[in-house]
């Protein structure tokens, strides 16, 4: 059978987590530079960093205890695979994608801009 869902038709318009993309996506493209350094020239294709913050965030967010449990969520869960850009028929990454790609991302000093400018973003009184 083929279907065709349009997910974000199937996201409310009032969901909190709208507005936590939001924030997100401003401050990955403020992050563009930081994230290009982490693209290779040469192997094969690695899950987009982008991605995997995103992914690390709703872990935090809905207090999910292990990565093998979050990329199970993201597998299943039409709403986390929206937040995080993935397609419906899309096959999620292993959950060793954060083993392997950890390293990289706080080598450039990603993981703690990014989670300083969501944890500046979500100050009372900021926007």
């Amino acid at each position: 059978m083929f279907y065709v869902i349009d997910v974000e038709a199937r996201v409310r318009a009032d969901h909190p987590l709208r507005g936590v993309r939001r924030v997100v996506d401003e401050i990955l493209l403020e992050l563009g530079p930081l994230l290009q350094a982490c693209y290779s020239e040469v192997g094969r294709p690695s899950v987009p960093p982008e991605m995997l913050l995103k992914a690390v965030l709703l872990r935090r967010l809905h207090t999910i205890r292990s990565e093998l449990q979050l990329v199970e969520r993201l597998d299943t869960d039409l709403l986390f695979r929206w937040f995080c850009g993935l397609d419906p028929a899309q096959p999620v990454f292993d959950a060793t994608a954060f083993t392997h790609n950890r390293p990289r991302l706080d080598a450039h000093g990603i993981t703690a801009a990014f989670f300083a400018a969501v944890r500046e973003r979500a100050r009372p009184g900021r926007r």
